[in-house]
C-alpha cells in the first residue's frame, strides 16, 4: 500500500451524504492535481459504539457504504480500519503518520468536526496544523449546511426512523437504499396473487418506519418500479415478529432468489396495519401498487 500516492478522506461515512460528497470531491479534486489516488479511509465500527458503549443503528451497512462511496461519491478506493478499544487509545499523531508512512498520503481531506485518537484529542485544526510541520497537504471542510439544518448522519437517521424519505433524500443527495441478498419467504404475497421478494434488514442498520413505500428496485437487470412494506406482518401473527422488507415489483416477473437486490425507498404511504382477513389485505395492496403507479406518473411529469 505505501507504494500509492493518496489523497485521503477521513470520517465514518454513513450514509455517504452531501457533506461526506463534499470531502470526497475535495479528495478528487486534489488528487488529480497532485496525480495521486483519491481515497476514503473509515472504519469498521461506528467509533461511538467502542468509545461510548452506545449502539448507533446505521443507515446500511459497510458493503453498502462501499457501494455508495464508489457509486455516488466517485472514489472506488476504500481503506477500512478495526476500530477496538486498542485503536481508541492510539493517539492521534501515531494514527496520522500512519495514514502518511503506511498508507501513502500525501494529502489529507476531513470535515470541521472530525476528531480522532484518545479522547479526541486530534481534532482538525490539530491535523492541519501537524500537516503543515510535516510536508503534507489538507483540507478542512466546512459543514454543508441546508433550510439552516447541518447535514448529518443523526439527523438522517431521525428522518428515516420517522418515514420522511423525501427530506432523507434531499440531505443524503440520492434516495435512502437498504441492500440485500433476497431470502425465500412465507409465499403469502404469491399465494394472494401478489409474490414479492424478502430479505431481512442487515444487522446493525436502522429499520425504516413500520409501513408501505412507494420504492425502485435495481436488479441485475436494471430499475423495477416497486411496493415495499418494512414491519412485522401483523395479519398473519404465526409468522412471528422478526422485522423485514417485502418488495412486490411491478410488472415484473422471474426468479430472483439469491439476486443481490437494491431497493430505494422513495414516498411513505401509509403505516403497517392488521387486517381481518388475507383477502383484506390483498385489496389494499393492490390500492398501494395504483397509488405508487400513481406517484411514478407524478414524477415523471414533474421532470417534464
Amino acid at each position: 500500500m505505501q507504494n500509492i500516492r493518496r489523497v485521503a478522506a477521513l470520517g465514518f461515512f454513513d450514509g455517504v451524504h452531501l457533506g461526506h460528497q463534499a470531502l470526497m470531491a475535495k479528495a478528487r479534486e486534489q488528487a488529480a492535481r497532485l496525480d495521486a489516488v483519491p481515497t476514503v479511509i473509515t472504519f469498521d465500527a461506528h467509533p461511538d459504539k467502542v468509545v461510548r458503549g452506545v449502539d448507533v443503528p446505521l443507515l446500511e451497512s459497510m458493503a453498502d457504504r462501499e457501494d455508495l462511496i464508489g457509486r455516488v461519491g466517485g472514489i472506488h478506493d476504500v481503506v477500512t480500519l478495526h476500530f477496538d478499544g486498542a485503536f481508541m487509545r492510539t493517539p492521534w499523531e501515531d494514527f496520522i503518520r500512519s495514514v502518511v508512512d503506511q498508507l501513502g498520503a500525501v494529502h489529507l481531506v476531513m470535515g470541521r468536526d472530525f476528531c480522532c485518537g484518545w479522547k479526541g484529542l486530534g481534532t482538525a485544526e490539530r491535523i492541519a496544523g501537524w500537516c503543515g510541520e510535516n510536508g503534507v497537504g489538507c483540507d478542512v471542510v466546512e459543514q454543508v449546511v441546508l433550510d439552516g439544518i447541518v447535514v448529518s448522519s443523526t439527523y438522517i437517521r431521525a428522518l428515516v426512523a420517522a418515514g420522511d424519505m423525501g427530506t432523507a433524500a434531499r440531505f443524503l443527495g440520492h434516495p435512502y437504499e437498504l441492500s440485500a441478498q433476497v431470502v425465500h419467504g412465507y409465499q403469502r404475497g404469491r399465494r394472494m396473487g401478489i409474490p414479492t421478494i424478502n430479505f431481512p434488514i442487515p444487522e446493525g442498520v436502522i429499520v425504516p418506519r413500520y409501513g408501505v413505500y412507494a420504492a425502485r428496485a435495481w436488479l441485475r437487470s436494471g430499475p423495477v418500479p416497486a411496493v415495499t412494506n418494512v414491519g412485522v406482518r401483523p395479519t398473519f401473527t404465526d409468522e412471528g415478529r422478526h422485522v423485514t422488507v417485502e418488495t412486490n415489483l411491478l410488472d415484473f416477473a422471474g426468479d430472483l432468489y439469491g439476486e443481490q437486490v437494491r431497493v430505494e425507498f422513495l414516498s411513505f404511504l401509509r403505516d403497517e396495519t392488521r387486517f381481518d382477513s388475507a383477502e383484506a389485505l390483498a385489496a389494499q395492496i393492490r390500492r398501494d401498487i395504483e397509488n405508487t403507479r400513481r406517484y411514478f406518473q407524478a414524477q415523471e411529469g414533474q421532470a417534464r
